[in-house]
């Protein structure tokens, strides 16, 4: 059994900057690919970025492309956001996820289907 636990949201204004982390443990899938999603309630969660086992493939949606940066620490078994330049639209409850590979194609990383272990969310507000 895996437990990932996300930290580090809050409200921000838009331009500001917040960093996630996720932490595992249990069964903690250190060099699976992990994965960050959102969702906004009412809508699909959509991918955000992504990392493989390493850190040397990393895959970021459009939106977030030049704002935001994965990175992982397998020693730690930790997996961060760093999301810069906050805009509102940014807003959602953003999770971590364990994917199912180690080096998952850029289609794999980007699949929410692709992701076997979830965690609970953290809440991101980015204020106008």
């Amino acid at each position: 059994q895996v437990q990932l636990v996300e930290s580090g949201g809050g409200l921000v204004h838009a331009g500001g900057s917040l960093r996630l982390s996720c932490a595992a443990s249990g069964r903690t899938f250190s060099t699976n690919a992990k994965g960050w999603f959102r969702q906004v309630p009412g809508n699909e969660r959509e991918f955000v970025s992504a990392t493989n086992w390493n850190g040397g493939k990393t895959y970021y949606a459009d939106s977030v492309k030049g704002r935001f940066t994965i990175s992982r620490d397998n020693a730690n078994n930790t997996v961060y956001l760093q999301m810069n330049m906050l805009k509102p639209e940014d807003t959602a409850v953003y999770y971590c996820a364990v994917n199912y590979l180690l080096d998952p194609t850029a289609a794999q990383a980007k699949s929410g289907h692709q992701y076997m272990y979830w965690g609970q969310g953290t809440q991101v507000t980015v204020s106008s």
